[in-house]
């Protein structure tokens, strides 16, 4: 195993957050990419009030990959810390009120996010996908027409099919770092997390879809875990073929070299027999976290990415 293999992450939320802590086991040079499209809660509030992008994502994945020492965790914690009170500071993460404070003042948002990078003293680093903060807008159609809907939180949750999905404004300026850094990966990983609001979005940033696809790296897609509800979030009624092939609409150049999967997930089969044709492997492991099954476990997600380095992708 490469202790130093380069890996660019791609996502937002806990899913980014879950494969930025599994990869810390993995190596330590690690770019998170980062989406910034989110308009709820603390984030929302803090880019309606200030011309910034929204730090909620951005904060977490600087939390995940903070140095596994007394000062990194305790430093994690603070960043993570909501207020609770009855005022206007209620929701807010202390994290999301530093970024703030120093692109508020400074103006430089990558300077910013490496200046606590440095303070947590990260592993890595963390980007964000656009020089300016998105909003997500998507059609749906369900059994009374077709319904658009604008805001991260609502894309999310809406119910009904995926008709399309598109980024507003449609060419943000992706920021020249995040570019350097696909280029030069030699792994990319993708997911899991917020299809929707948080995967695909990175295809929707024109000069960042051309980088990946063009990236000598290869290319990793983490899907998301099945859910006993099948009605529950923004998931109801799509297999992992249909989210592969959901993907692929928004970037069908894109060739992933391996599909990551849960051995509980419904329809391996028909997945395999897709990404047989196609010269992509499948891998099927045990990734659910057991305390918490709605999300990965992290140290399973290390394992996995050490078999995927040397069983797998070797070379």
């Amino acid at each position: 195993m490469s202790q130093e293999r380069k890996v660019v992450a791609l996502g937002g939320g806990h899913g980014l957050a879950a494969t930025l802590t599994a990869l810390r086991s993995f190596t330590s040079s690690i770019t998170a990419v980062v989406t910034v499209a989110d308009n709820g809660g603390s984030s929302g509030r803090l880019r309606t009030e200030f011309p910034i992008l929204p730090p909620g994502d951005l904060r977490m994945a600087l939390a995940a990959l903070c140095s596994d020492d007394e000062w990194g965790r305790s430093w994690a914690e603070i960043m993570q810390y909501r207020f609770t009170s009855e005022g206007e500071l209620n929701g807010h993460a202390v994290g999301n009120l530093l970024l703030a404070a120093l692109w508020d003042r400074d103006e430089d948002t990558v300077a910013g996010l490496d200046r606590v990078g440095a303070l947590l003293k990260v592993i890595g680093r963390v980007l964000p996908m656009a020089s300016e903060p998105l909003d997500i807008e998507a059609t749906f159609e369900n059994s009374i027409g077709t319904k658009i809907v604008r805001g991260q939180a609502e894309v999310a949750t809406t119910k009904g099919r995926l008709k399309s999905i598109r980024i507003i404004p449609e060419n943000p300026t992706a920021y020249p770092e995040a570019l350097t850094a696909i280029a030069d990966a030699e792994w990319i990983t993708m997911g899991p997390g917020s299809w929707f609001s948080s995967v695909i979005p990175h295809l929707l940033v024109p000069a960042q879809r051309d980088a990946i696809v063009a990236s000598q790296a290869k290319k990793i897609l983490l899907l998301n875990l099945d859910t006993a509800d099948k009605s529950a979030g923004e998931y109801a009624g799509y297999s992992p073929l249909e989210h592969l092939r959901i993907l692929s609409e928004y970037a069908p150049e894109l060739h992933f070299d391996c599909v990551a999967i849960d051995s509980s997930a419904d329809g391996q089969d028909e997945l395999r027999a897709h990404l047989s044709t196609i010269g992509s492997e499948l891998v099927v492991a045990d990734l659910r976290s057991a305390g918490s099954p709605l999300h990965h476990d992290v140290k399973k997600l290390g394992q996995l990415f050490s078999h995927i380095d040397s069983e797998i992708l070797v070379g």
